[in-house]
């Protein structure tokens, strides 16, 4: 420790004290020493001292705590020498009541928040709540939960703004102790005030931190980037006229804000409050993190001019490489800095709730640990319903070596590094094995992460059947889906329970939102305390931006090591993607065989694109319980539409309004499903039901497509194993790709090219070619074949090509559309009103109205006086809507129709009073307001606005209209494609 000693002797003592002191400290005035010194060695000076005591002895002892704080320790001799803190009396100022050592700064309190919280409580409790956070989530990274304490202590170091004091203050002495500050961190919003002129809190705070030694006191120069990662970006940032794209930004509005004194009076007033933070600590025995202990804050000219030079935190940080390992570095630094931000600010909001007393009481009794446990605790009775599962199916399959089996697999998903991976074919069980599975590592909640909606109805079906969990609460949450079953019922999920379920069934889009907003950032410390199952994963890697930002997903999943408790589960797991991108050990891909003995005969049958007739296999008649899957919803359509005469077929894609989805799903669903009605006896379908949906069909065609894909699909054909003869499974391929020697002539390999597909698509048509499949092979067969391919050199060269260009997109895709978190500085309407994304990763959609077409034959289209959408403003009904790509509206050239017309039919339209001159700026509104429904464009007209409106005989031919047939809804077609010369 270090002691300052204080001599007030007299006469005699003065000399005696002196021998002694000088002995063991060193003078550094007349009658001061100073030194560092053990508790025995202060002990032996305190007993020297005493026995050379007389009446004139006066010895002091005070304890160095910090810069701004020490301790009296003991006093030998003539304590009236002293006050009762150890000092020497000296006169006081009666201004202010400030001891004449002291600045005003060191007395006065700063606040956090209108709850009255002490800035440097405040910053304490986040930091040690936050460290708690981290240090229960990731236990083996303690560089990391340094950083997240560290962030935690600095996060609103920057609310000694005195603008921000200022207005708390305020706030205050109106007896506004109640008021929260807003969650977005906007104050001082009143008066002249602005944030274009004056930066905010969080990022007064990343300013100050560059006059802080923290390269010296970290031992990792990566920890600095998540602590400034963290303190930036634990708000969301404002709209601005003035971007701030520079460090240099901050600093130039501050300096016109205080001049350069007043820069140099915050910095001091923020090493005053560390000194605070540090008080607390030694106080508190913390002694987690000894380095924080040695921060100092220091003004300094030259950082000032490096300012320029240094970009604020990018919220995502990803570069485009040739490596595919560069890009595994980068989701791995992009991982812990979701996780280190996700800690502060769900810390950050806890704290902010409590009251001042409850904040000191927190830190007195040091029951940060409490309070995580609290936030992490979740009680259900999931065990027991898992185990009643497996006991139904034991009870009704005795002695099955089938459920033997899944069990040996269940248990070897035990015996993994971190996150395990299923890979189960078509048959195996992958649902029961996830249950068993989650019931071996106690889960209390599951989240079920499903690429599609149409895999979550799916899930939600089997799970909530009596062969599963009857008595669970099994929770479907979606953008178009929030609903519980519970008690044998389904119920709209309110919105203060969503994510409640003991299993809760949802798309990678919503969980994806944890790491890319800022509102539902707290999201992901549940997600990390939930076990986790990622179905169909393999659909993520081919889509721009999910594969990276899955990727973040399970490496922040991976840092939990053994405490992981995430599946991932596919029947078609793309070796190459785990190896390389996920870095999986293949010894953690547990491999279960399908049950399912049925032989299926794989033939390959040319057309000519050109034609859509019989001699097209998309576009044949098929015979009865017959599944024809093409890669677009365009050609299933088109294909239903040439057949609805002869067929008794429904055709399902996503190119439906809401409600005719809903209805069209269950219906494919009851009428294939195992044991089904049979009602049809054929559905053309997209991709749409390619993955994870229980229907089967003793016949299949498909168009050519990749390995994952051919492979999910066949998943479709005798899916149950039921059928004693051969299945029939039959791909479609151009003749363009047959004869192109692997080049991209045909429409079908355009597509498959977009989607960074077609080169492991050619190269598994000639592995399979080479394989001379003459004879009929089991599902197994298939899939060591599928293993095999993954090992080829060819292969291998053709797949790293098509995920390379897909992670390429998806750094372009997210440095468009994952934008840095952004607050509206607008009080939202009393009214809520469902909206849409500007810019959404699966594509920017907007709302859209069309009239209504029927195709009775053919040849024969009837244009109908409907819309499509048919519903009043104040008596809304969401599941009429649709929503179209805007780059499909654009591209089409409808967005330009539009623009010039639409005021003429729609006297609401949000583009009357603009000039038919400004043809750009009416695009840029109509786009802008169609993100509400109120406001959709309109990609077609009836034949009533089209003669009496818009003075027209005949429509648009790129117009898209909503079609029906003979039968059912076909969905949203546009003209020229239903009007094409079959």
């Amino acid at each position: 420790m270090m002691v300052t000693l204080v001599s007030q002797c007299e006469k005699n003592a003065l000399k005696k004290t002196r021998r002694v002191l000088d002995a063991f400290a060193n003078r550094i005035g007349d009658n001061t020493w100073q030194t560092v010194i053990t508790e025995d060695g202060l002990l032996t000076v305190k007993k020297m001292l005493r026995q050379t005591a007389s009446k004139s002895t006066a010895v002091s002892c005070h304890w160095i705590r910090s810069r701004s704080r020490s301790e009296l320790l003991w006093v030998v001799g003539n304590k009236d020498a002293f006050n009762e803190s150890g000092y020497v009396p000296v006169n006081y100022t009666e201004v202010n009541n400030v001891k004449m050592d002291e600045t005003p700064m060191m007395n006065e309190i700063a606040y956090a928040n209108t709850m009255q919280q002490p800035l440097e409580q405040h910053l304490i409790a986040v930091g040690r709540l936050a460290a708690e956070f981290a240090n229960k989530l990731i236990p083996n990274e303690p560089k990391l939960t340094e950083a997240t304490f560290i962030a935690g202590c600095l996060h609103d170091i920057g609310k000694l703004d005195p603008e921000f004091r200022g207005w708390i203050n305020s706030k205050i002495n109106k007896n506004i102790a109640s008021e929260e500050l807003p969650e977005n961190g906007v104050h001082v919003d009143k008066g002249k005030f602005s944030f274009d002129k004056h930066p905010r809190h969080n990022e007064i705070s990343l300013w100050l931190i560059q006059f802080l030694n923290l390269d010296t006191v970290l031992s990792n120069k990566k920890q600095r980037d998540y602590i400034e990662h963290a303190v930036y970006w634990h708000h969301a940032k404002p709209i601005r006229q003035d971007e701030y794209i520079k460090l240099n930004d901050i600093h130039r509005k501050l300096k016109t804000a205080y001049k350069e004194k007043g820069l140099k009076d915050l910095i001091e007033h923020a090493q005053i409050t560390i000194g605070k933070v540090i008080d607390i600590i030694n106080n508190t025995k913390t002694v987690q993190f000894p380095s924080f202990k040695q921060a100092k804050f220091h003004f300094d000219e030259d950082t000032c001019g490096d300012f320029r030079r240094i970009q604020l935190p990018d919220y995502k940080q990803y570069d485009i490489s040739e490596d595919i390992h560069d890009y595994v570095s980068q989701i791995s630094m992009n991982a812990k800095a979701n996780i280190i931000r996700s800690c502060v600010v769900t810390a950050d909001r806890l704290i902010s709730a409590l009251s001042s007393q409850q904040l000191n009481q927190l830190i007195e009794t040091n029951s940060f640990s409490e309070l995580v446990d609290k936030k992490s605790h979740c009680s259900s009775a999931l065990i027991a319903e898992i185990e009643h599962c497996l006991t139904r199916f034991e009870n009704s399959y005795p002695n099955s070596e089938r459920n033997s089996i899944q069990s040996e697999v269940a248990e070897k998903l035990l015996d993994t590094e971190s996150v395990a991976v299923l890979n189960g074919p078509a048959g195996c069980g992958k649902t029961k094995i996830a249950l068993e599975w989650a019931k071996l590592t106690e889960a209390k909640k599951i989240i079920w992460i499903c690429p599609r909606v149409q895999v979550c109805e799916g899930l939600f079906k089997d799970l909530t059947s009596n062969e599963y969990l009857p008595n669970s609460r099994i929770e479907i949450c979606t953008g178009e889906i929030k609903d519980t079953y519970q008690n044998a019922s389904i119920i709209k999920t309110p919105e203060d329970k969503l994510f409640s379920g003991d299993v809760v069934l949802t798309t990678i889009d919503q969980v994806i939102n944890s790491i890319t907003t800022h509102g539902n950032i707290t999201a992901l410390v549940d997600f990390m305390n939930a076990h986790i199952v990622f179905d169909e994963f393999h659909e993520y890697i081919p889509m721009p931006a999910f594969n990276l930002l899955f990727s973040e997903l399970v490496k922040c999943k991976q840092l939990q090591g053994h405490r992981a408790n995430t599946l991932l589960v596919s029947a078609t797991p793309h070796y190459a993607f785990i190896d390389q991108l996920l870095e999986i050990d293949k010894e953690d891909i547990i491999d279960c065989p399908s049950f399912n003995q049925s032989l299926y005969q794989i033939s390959f049958q040319p057309f000519d694109e050109q034609l859509q007739n019989t001699h097209n296999p998309l576009f044949s008649e098929q015979p009865k319980n017959t599944i024809v899957i093409s890669n677009t919803a365009t050609t299933a359509q088109l294909a239903f539409i040439a057949n609805q005469e002869n067929e008794k077929a429904i055709v399902f894609h996503g190119k439906y309004k809401v409600c005719d989805k809903k209805q069209l799903f269950e219906a494919v669903y009851q009428s294939f499903k195992k044991s089904g009605t049979k009602k049809y006896n054929v559905l053309r379908s997209g991709p749409i039901v390619q993955a994870s949906l229980n229907i089967t069909c003793q016949r299949m065609v498909t168009e050519f497509t990749q390995a994952e894909n051919w492979l999910q699909r066949l998943g479709r054909l005798d899916r149950f194993g039921e059928k004693n003869e051969i299945n029939q499974f039959i791909t479609a391929i151009p003749q363009e790709i047959i004869d192109s020697n692997g080049k991209i002539k045909s429409n079908c390999a355009r597509f498959l090219n977009k989607n960074h597909t077609y080169r492991s698509a050619y190269a598994w048509y000639q592995f399979i070619q080479q394989q001379e499949l003459l004879a009929p092979v089991t599902i197994n067969q298939l899939y060591q074949l599928y293993k095999t391919f993954y090992q080829t050199s060819t292969a291998q060269d053709a797949i790293e090509q098509d995920l390379l260009a897909a992670l390429k997109q998806s750094v372009q895709v997210i440095s468009a559309k994952v934008h840095d978190p952004i607050q509206f500085v607008k009080k939202p309407s009393a009214k809520a009103k469902k909206k849409l994304k500007k810019s959404s990763l699966r594509g920017d959609s907007r709302f859209v109205q069309m009239a209504k077409v029927k195709v009775i034959g053919r040849d024969q289209i009837k244009f109908i006086n409907e819309y499509a959408i048919d519903w009043q403003e104040s008596d809304t009904d969401f599941s009429e809507c649709y929503t179209e790509s805007l780059d499909i509206i654009r591209n089409s050239g409808l967005i330009d129709y539009t623009a010039k017309k639409q005021e003429r039919v729609t006297p609401e339209s949000p583009i009357k009073g603009i000039p038919a001159s400004k043809i750009g700026l009416r695009k840029q509104v109509l786009e802008g307001a169609s993100v509400e429904p109120e406001y959709p464009i309109y990609l077609s007209y009836t034949p009533n606005d089209l003669a009496d409106c818009l003075g027209e005989s005949q429509p648009e031919p790129a117009a898209t209209y909503y079609v029906s047939g003979i039968n059912q809804v076909i969905g949203a077609m546009s003209l020229d494609k239903l009007t094409t010369n079959q």
